[in-house]
């Protein structure tokens, strides 16, 4: 795919790991340099990954580094798609948020928050979005106590 060879060209090492299955293409990217591939990504020119179809937390427990985040893209341009992962520490669990390059971030790391943890550094408006306020804990880990999901019905008030 043309744009993972000019990414790999344009941020070298930070692309960690490339990987085709099914005519699908995911590239792996450090963390710290995740905003600017992303950036990048949806700046190509005549290719262009102008929209975020989705983005999506992962719990790889008991592995380390415990969660990841799923990023899909697509070009409307050149009809591809485009998955994009990142590894998030669970002593650190920050990534930029991505709101001021597509708006449909939002609501899906509020969602990755709310389930997962992940904090999404200068997001608008990171509150829960699926479980009530005052909810302890994040559903989708795998560590969650499964006794606990009988809970996640907010109470009268709440």
């Amino acid at each position: 795919m043309k744009a993972v060879a000019r990414l790999k060209e344009r941020f070298g090492q930070a692309v960690l790991l490339v990987e085709e299955f099914r005519g699908e293409t995911t590239v792996k990217v450090e963390r710290n340099r995740l905003f600017q591939v992303l950036e990048y990504l949806k700046a190509m020119d005549e290719i262009g990954f102008d929209f975020l179809t989705d983005l999506c937390g992962v719990d790889n427990l008991p592995d380390k580094p415990r969660f990841q985040v799923v990023y899909l893209l697509y070009s409307f341009r050149t009809n591809q798609r485009l998955r994009v992962k990142v590894d998030v520490p669970e002593k650190d669990p920050h990534l930029p948020s991505l709101v001021s390059l597509w708006k449909a971030a939002n609501w899906l790391e509020r969602e990755t928050y709310d389930m997962y943890g992940i904090i999404f550094d200068n997001h608008p408006d990171l509150t829960r979005i699926l479980m009530w306020e005052g909810f302890e804990g994040h559903p989708m880990r795998k560590d969650f106590p499964l006794k606990e999901r009988d809970k996640s019905i907010a109470p009268a008030g709440a």
